[in-house]
């Protein structure tokens, strides 16, 4: 049964309260909030009781890094997570970023990859300390 939707004022299927479907969303329907299970605020849930950035956090966020990896190193997520298991100048394990030692992006030879912790890797691309991380990179991994 078609009707004048208030929304667009076009002959539509008639859904709820005098809108068409897309204007009964757009106008008249809310999500249904609670309280999210992990943060705590009071928002629209995504789904496992929690809203949708913590449910992006809890369940999608390995996925992305992975897709990352992928795209922008273009590298394998398993050879990432080899490289950067720790500092190959201190050995820190907590955040480590992936460095090409020639500094050439495009070359993903793994030999040509190391893992540095973020001090590491700064000091690597500031000249004051640059041969000095240089030094102990060829120490370590000859």
């Amino acid at each position: 049964m078609n009707k004048i939707c208030k929304g667009c004022g076009q002959e539509k299927e008639h859904h709820g309260k005098g809108f068409c479907y897309n204007c009964y969303k757009k106008f008249s329907w809310e999500p249904k909030k609670g309280i999210c299970k992990k943060c705590g605020r009071e928002m629209p849930i995504h789904a496992k009781d929690v809203c949708p950035g913590c449910y992006t956090t809890i369940f999608r966020l390995q996925y992305n890094k992975d897709w990352n990896y992928k795209k922008y190193h273009n590298i394998e997520p398993e050879l990432y997570k080899k490289i950067t298991k720790s500092c190959l100048v201190c050995g820190f394990d907590k955040i480590v970023d992936l460095h090409h030692f020639d500094e050439n992006r495009r070359n993903n030879n793994e030999q040509n990859l190391v893992g540095l912790c973020p001090n590491h890797h700064k000091m690597f691309h500031t000249i004051e300390f640059r041969e000095e991380i240089l030094q102990q990179l060829n120490k370590k991994n000859p």
